[in-house]
């Protein structure tokens, strides 16, 4: 059976670190720990489980501090986690039995990754990440910010999930101040960098230049079709702030030369006539989402309720108010089937029956 080194780096994790190798440290077989200069107990926390830890002075470059945490494991294959990731126990069993079966010729794994959750726990919000790589084969992280390994080689899909369960927000100006002095020292942007800039701009409200960076990111000939698809989202986000609803309306429909639009695009087009009463409009996108098919092996940023939940729940508020509350209740029966717990769904529920009520009444007069 292939062994697997952990390795992650870390930095004031004591109160997440433990409960992350509890659920992922029997599934390996080394445990790497990369300290980039914690003020806390992290390293103490950390012994309680490896006594393979090292201090790395931090550069900020995410890239150059897991590479140096990759080239301490000493297995046949490298995976990385954050300490704020865990692994459930359900995903845990099929993680053992996926690799009791990994075959000999394997060269990367893709995992699901698992980032926001609804009121009842259900993922709403997930992608595929390369998480585990063969080791010595020159597999190495890029870029400063939002690192990743470019995928090679026979690479295999498990269905494990890694799930990101914050405790604390993180450093919410780091990415953009690393971002802003690469631009300031003349660094050069690849289109990864590029499309990560530009969210990070919006994220902070910078607006005009996020626009900027985002339309030259869209120029880009070597750029991923899902980056490109997923910007056009973020530069209507852009445009909207700038109260240009026109093209807004523009970048969302770029999307539509790149791909089959995915149920994403097709959600945030259904909002845009939806906000502004053109209900036939937004009924049409919001039923070709509910019809898109989601891959959830393309890599993408998948946001589980753009195909069930958001447009069903959208389509019942589109029908009342276009006056048939026949297909209007149609529709939130449908989004109760997705997420039975959900608020909106309930009240919608409330109002129809109160809707009935009325109605006979009325008939008994």
């Amino acid at each position: 059976m292939a062994s697997i080194s952990l390795c992650m780096i870390v930095r004031d994790e004591e109160d997440v670190l433990g409960r992350c190798l509890e659920s992922a440290g029997e599934l390996v077989d080394e445990i790497i720990i990369v300290d980039t200069g914690s003020k806390d107990k992290t390293k103490e926390k950390a012994l309680q489980y490896t006594d393979k830890i090292y201090d790395y002075s931090w550069q900020d470059d995410f890239s150059a501090a897991r590479n140096f945490s990759l080239a301490k494991g000493t297995k046949d294959f490298l995976m990385w986690l954050d300490a704020d990731d865990v692994i459930s126990a359900d995903d845990a069993g099929k993680f053992k039995r996926l690799k009791e079966k990994m075959e000999s010729d394997t060269d990367m794994v893709m995992m699901p990754y698992i980032t926001a959750f609804d009121e009842s726990g259900k993922a709403v919000f997930s992608y595929y990440r390369e998480r585990i790589f063969r080791n010595r084969r020159g597999f190495a992280f890029r870029g400063r910010v939002h690192e990743a390994v470019t995928p090679a080689g026979k690479i295999v899909y498990w269905d494990a999930a890694v799930e990101h369960r914050k405790v604390h927000p993180g450093n919410s100006t780091r990415n953009l101040r690393i971002y802003e002095n690469m631009e300031r020292s003349g660094e050069y942007f690849d289109s990864r960098s590029l499309y990560y800039y530009g969210r990070e701009l919006i994220g902070h409200k910078k607006y005009e230049k996020a626009i900027r960076i985002l339309e030259e990111f869209l120029g880009r000939e070597d750029a991923w079709v899902e980056n490109r698809i997923d910007a056009t989202r973020r530069l209507a986000d852009a445009w909207y702030a700038k109260d240009n609803d026109k093209n807004a309306l523009k970048a969302l429909l770029k999307a539509l030369e790149y791909d089959v639009p995915r149920g994403e695009t097709c959600c945030c087009l259904g909002r845009h006539f939806q906000e502004r009463g053109q209900y036939e409009q937004a009924v049409y996108w919001y039923t070709q989402a509910l019809a898109a098919k989601k891959n959830m092996m393309s890599g993408a940023f998948i946001e589980e309720d753009c195909y069930g939940f958001l447009p069903a729940i959208s389509l019942c508020v589109c029908h009342d108010r276009m006056g048939d509350l026949e297909q209007a209740e149609y529709y939130n029966e449908m989004a109760g089937k997705f997420r039975p717990d959900s608020p909106y769904y309930l009240q919608n529920r409330e109002y129809f029956r109160g809707v009935k009520d009325k109605q006979n009444q009325n008939t008994h007069i």
